[in-house]
């Protein structure tokens, strides 16, 4: 569960306040959710400038302190956007970024058939986590495959809990759009991890 957004903004106004210890509350509440993004969407090729990523991050966030305020995102979306503007910098100067297009005009892949009979639906039962476990190298294999712009919306939503409206903030693109680029990463995700194989084969 994510931490209560009121809770982050009174922190917040603390630390511009001069309360150090609030910004202490706030590193501890997201500090690994924000590592394991940044990790996840720089990818293994420019997974060794993660750790800067990630400190410049917190770095922009301790020199905007005075000014912040919530302009309705919540203090989690906004650290998050800030270290996804980051990262988009630093694959654009590796030359990732331009080889990543987002296929916003693609047509959404969808298995034919009833494909999907043989794998765990998508709840919290022991058995669904058991799987995902399993998955879970073969799933961060394919993360590396996608665009960076459906991946960004992946991560964002599905990984570290953000709304589609927090989302779409986080990448500054309209509800529509955001929406758009998770199905197309939904899709390609679900392609990747084979959709035709009973989940027995990856265990």
């Amino acid at each position: 569960m994510s931490p209560d957004p009121a809770d982050d903004e009174r922190l917040m106004l603390a630390y511009a306040a001069g309360d150090g210890r609030a910004f202490e509350q706030l590193y501890a509440r997201h500090h690994a959710a924000l590592y394991r993004f940044v990790v996840r969407l720089l990818g293994r090729e420019a997974g060794m400038q993660a750790d800067e990523v990630f400190q410049d991050t917190w770095m922009r966030a301790v020199q905007a302190r005075q000014g912040w305020q919530a302009q309705g995102a919540s203090f989690r979306t906004w650290l998050f956007t800030l270290a996804h503007h980051r990262a988009v910098d630093v694959l654009r100067k590796s030359g990732r970024e331009l080889s990543a297009s987002v296929g916003d005009d693609e047509a959404p892949w969808e298995p034919a058939g009833t494909a999907w009979d043989s794998w765990p639906a998508a709840s919290a039962a022991a058995d669904d986590l058991a799987f995902w476990r399993s998955a879970g190298r073969k799933l961060l294999d394919c993360l590396e495959g996608l665009p960076l712009a459906q991946r960004s919306a992946f991560l964002l939503h599905h990984e570290d809990g953000l709304s589609v409206d927090d989302m779409a903030r986080a990448l500054d693109v309209g509800f529509e759009t955001a929406k758009t680029r998770l199905r197309y990463a939904m899709s390609r995700l679900r392609t990747c991890m084979g959709a035709h194989l009973p989940a027995e084969a990856l265990r």
